[in-house]
């Protein structure tokens, strides 16, 4: 067989670092809330990965963020 002339070549394994060790995402310690827009709706989001429901409110939607930082819900 012919060798692949336009094969870039593979480094050698010791020129590329070995994987860092994996490490779970620590959850925040508080709860940052903002709004989102979705189209016409707006949804309250915070750190933790909540979502609230979509409203065509923004007032609601802040409302639903400032409840959800108050029970520090999850």
């Amino acid at each position: 067989m012919e060798p692949h002339i336009d094969a870039t070549p593979a480094p050698p394994l010791d020129a590329v670092p070995p994987p860092r060790p994996w490490s779970q995402p620590q959850p925040p310690t508080a709860h940052t809330t903002s709004t989102a827009d979705r189209g016409s709706f707006c949804l309250a989001v915070c750190s933790c990965g909540w979502k609230g429901p979509a409203r065509r409110s923004r007032d609601l939607a802040r409302k639903d963020a400032t409840g959800h930082a108050a029970t520090g819900a999850t």
